[in-house]
């Protein structure tokens, strides 16, 4: 294909576009292309899931990709120039992938931390998010990726997700659940934009005209393309009307010839409909082409990436983000001790990011335990490991002890066709695939059936000489044999479970005494079709079929925690990895509760008890229950943290990296206390946001309730004092606004570290309820040595001082005198001041 149409007049081709082909250009062909047109020259564009990483565009098949941080992790960073090199990164890996539209960033609000996608979202703060989410956006797209910023809007659960309507009053919806797109309009402006699956206010999102047509595309002069989440679609001509420009993924079910000329016909269509989204959809194709055409028109190879570079960079993101939050006696950083007891079930595990369609194949992992141990060794301090307990809620992958029939790491998938006589002896193609979490949603040869069998075979290789549980969990059925016997039967006495969001089996798991170094036969047959008996989930968007083997060393629990306290008792230092995996915070179902799984609280709290120089590190996506926090030394929030998720936990122990995260979200005392509580689920398909304006920190000050650690906190080793706060008069003319502040950052310590500073504003007397204080400006000093000291520059425009007015649909600015708010996190504020607005003012737009 030429590249005549990078320099095409796009009315010109939509004037030529037959209808055939104006149909299929707003839907697409396959899980993550759209669709060219040969005849006009109008090339195909290739998206990629995001916002942790770049799968590329098979989960069945995957080329390892680089994982970075989580969006809670990165906002912990507060730190606007470093996301913006991180959405370069990612623009590169997004390119290695062949693609050229990241399905990020993410951007709704964490209203609760129980939310399923909690730590794909930047923060509870409207303005961290918004100020991030532009920074991530002009990154990825400065090196020639669209950006396609998600969800639009409120999505912030995942319970009965395609139905459930958000319940928003408008001041919310805009002040709050709006304001972080709104942000990243004004200051990035997103070439793409993926709608949410849920209704906003009774309609769903993508077929919403007064969200797209009247805010998105009308007040903020969007002029990029809108298209729906992953069978996120749910009309054809409504949608069509509110100007959802695509629909995805495809085969599509909305936007068929059949449908479309059907409502042609009848005039509940136009063909003008379908031009002005053809017109949309090729002026987003030709920008995007015309800054990677050597993507666009490549050959469609997917690479994997790693080099020192990628390393150091994700290292550093991901030391960046990590929150010390406790630190008794100075337990941190850990340099002068002779010995450490490493423990918990996260230690040796390869958890580096939430599940769903954020989880990626890495290209490799540094688990906590190895990037303690390596750090240890070099000054002579002795470590010892114990696992402590288990907390997984399905058996661990097995991926790095299979070898395929072939030699190669991982083991063979053949697919196969079933025979006149039900028997699958068609065998159409075969793949060696390293992972044992083997999803067939978004691949699948072309002669497939509509049922299909597959094989799985591999040497599994045992480490250690114990009693190994092995676990099958399937959407489909299968068998497991091992040395050629039938082992676990998840086929003939299949039992509906949580796998696959609800629509696979339990975990079926039986134990073998297993040799070290001993090579075992494993095979799996699978079958798509579901056993007849069983009754599925109907509340996720997509059928999917896949299966996964897992397995772990088969303990005694109470046995586990004895010799984690036992092993605590002469040690000089216990460090507990302990969190939730994958498995626990997910896309498709929400959090129950905010403790952690299994008998993590009781491994902590006994061994605090045997060692009072216990440290704890969490591993979660958002917020967890801390029962113990008084009884240990220190506490460390590591989020997600990708691939370098053990040299970055490692560079914070040790000293090697001064922490200066700071909390992106309140971490409640309890489940009661989070502002959604009584809210959340869905109940008759809604949703009442009933908190509205009190979202984080704003209910937690508004309501004088005491958060576990505040919005904004985290701990340093070093100290810092702030200073000669200054504050301009305000120069304004109609609808504008400008103040300049300023404030002094010393480091009073003994160390070099980095520290955040934090402005909020406290509004005027006005005839609207209004939160006490809200983050509109804030500022890094970064690297600053013991003694120096540097001025740090805050800039309030009108969206420091501005309410949306439903009364009359626009934003007010009130005369009157507003606090300035200064410290280092939400209720640390010792500097205060004030201005005066003279002049009241409305406006709109952005």
């Amino acid at each position: 294909m030429n590249q005549s149409f990078l320099k095409a007049d796009v009315a010109d081709l939509v004037g030529k576009l037959f209808l055939d082909e104006k149909i299929s250009l707003i839907s697409a062909p396959t899980w993550w292309d759209t669709n060219k047109i040969p005849r006009l020259e109008i090339p195909s564009l290739r998206m990629s899931d995001g916002p942790n990483g770049v799968r590329g565009s098979s989960h069945f098949k995957s080329n390892p990709a680089q994982c970075i941080p989580c969006e809670t992790a990165m906002a912990s960073t507060w730190d606007p120039e470093l996301i913006q090199e991180t959405g370069k990164f990612l623009a590169i890996e997004a390119k290695t992938k062949a693609a050229v539209v990241l399905l990020a960033p993410t951007c709704n609000i964490q209203r609760s931390p129980l939310g399923g996608r909690a730590f794909e979202s930047f923060s509870e703060d409207s303005f961290l998010s918004g100020t991030l989410a532009a920074a991530y956006v002009k990154g990825l797209q400065s090196n020639g990726v669209s950006a396609c910023i998600k969800h639009f809007v409120a999505n912030d659960q995942e319970h009965e997700r395609t139905a459930v309507s958000s319940e928003v009053s408008e001041r919310a919806l805009r002040e709050v659940y709006l304001m972080p797109f709104m942000i990243a309009q004004r200051d990035a402006k997103p070439w793409s934009y993926m709608t949410s699956y849920g209704r906003l206010n009774g309609t769903h999102c993508a077929e919403n005209p007064m969200l797209l047509r009247g805010i998105l595309r009308g007040e903020w002069g969007f002029d990029g393309l809108v298209m729906s989440d992953w069978f996120g679609t749910y009309s054809t001509d409504a949608a069509i009307k509110a100007s959802l420009d695509l629909e995805m993924p495809g085969p599509p079910r909305w936007r068929t010839p059949l449908l479309i000329k059907h409502l042609l016909s009848c005039q509940k269509l136009f063909e003008s409909d379908l031009d002005e989204r053809c017109d949309q959809l090729l002026k987003w194709v030709q920008k995007v082409a015309n800054v990677s055409p050597e993507i666009v028109y490549g050959d469609g190879e997917e690479h994997s990436r790693d080099d020192p570079k990628d390393r150091a960079f994700n290292r550093k993101l991901a030391g960046s983000g990590i929150v010390l939050l406790k630190n008794k006696g100075n337990v941190l950083p850990l340099k002068t001790v002779k010995s450490i007891a490493i423990m918990g079930p996260n230690a040796k595990g390869r958890v580096i990011s939430g599940g769903g369609s954020a989880a990626l194949m890495p290209t490799y992992v540094v688990t906590p335990h190895a990037g303690i141990v390596e750090p240890a060794k070099e000054s002579h301090i002795n470590t010892d490991y114990t696992v402590g307990c288990y907390a997984h809620r399905f058996l661990p992958t097995v991926e790095d002890k299979l070898t395929s029939p072939s030699g190669t790491p991982g083991w063979r998938c053949t697919f196969f066709n079933y025979d006149n006589h039900g028997k699958p002896t068609i065998e159409l193609a075969n793949y060696t695939i390293q992972d044992t979490r083997v999803r067939l949603n978004d691949f699948l040869p072309n002669e497939l059936k509509e049922t299909w069998f597959i094989k799985l075979e591999g040497t599994f290789t045992a480490d250690k000489t114990c009693a190994f549980e092995f676990g099958v969990a399937v959407a489909g059925a299968a068998k497991l044999y091992i040395d050629g016997k039938l082992f676990i039967d998840n086929w003939t006495k299949q039992q509906p479970g949580e796998f696959f969001y609800g629509q696979g089996s339990q975990e079926e798991k039986a134990v073998m005494n297993v040799i070290a170094g001993k090579c075992y036969k494993i095979l799996i047959e699978y079958t798509n079709e579901v056993p007849k008996d069983q009754q599925r989930s109907n509340s996720q968007p997509a059928l999917m079929r896949g299966l996964r083997l897992g397995g772990a060393e088969k303990i005694d629990p109470e046995g586990a925690i004895q010799e984690a306290v036992e092993l605590a008792k002469k040690s000089e230092v216990a460090v507990v990895v302990v969190g939730l995996t994958p498995e626990w915070e997910s896309e498709g179902f929400d959090r129950p509760t905010m403790d952690m799984p299994g008998r993590q609280n009781e491994l902590i709290t006994r061994v605090a008890a045997a060692n009072p120089n216990t440290v704890v590190v969490v591993q979660a996506g958002s917020a967890i229950s801390m029962p113990w926090v008084d009884k240990v030394a220190g506490v460390v929030q590591a989020w997600y943290l990708g691939n370098e998720v053990g040299n970055a936990i490692a560079d914070v122990l040790f000293g090697r990296i001064n922490p200066s995260g700071r909390l992106p979200l309140s971490l409640p005392k309890r489940m009661e206390d989070i502002p959604a509580h009584n809210n959340y689920r869905s109940e008759n398909g809604k949703v009442h946001y009933a908190e509205d304006l009190f979202v984080g920190y704003k209910h937690y000050i508004g309501r004088g309730v005491e958060p576990l650690f505040p919005f904004g906190f985290g701990l340093s080793y070093t100290n810092f004092q702030l200073s000669d706060l200054k504050i301009s008069s305000p120069s304004s003319s109609d609808a504008s606004l400008s103040v300049e502040v300023s404030v002094k950052v010393t480091n009073t310590g003994k160390i070099a570290g980095s520290e955040v500073v934090q402005l909020y504003v406290k509004p005027t007397a006005t005839h609207l309820t209004q939160p006490q204080q809200q983050l509109r400006a804030f500022g890094k000093a970064k690297d600053l040595a013991p003694g120096a000291s540097t001025t740090i520059a805050l800039k309030l425009s009108k969206y420091a001082v501005s309410y949306y007015d439903d009364g009359i649909a626009a934003w007010r600015v009130d005369k009157g005198e507003y606090g300035v708010l200064v410290g280092q996190s939400s209720v640390d504020l010792p500097l205060k001041g004030r201005f005066k607005l003279d002049k009241s003012f409305t406006w709109t737009g952005l």
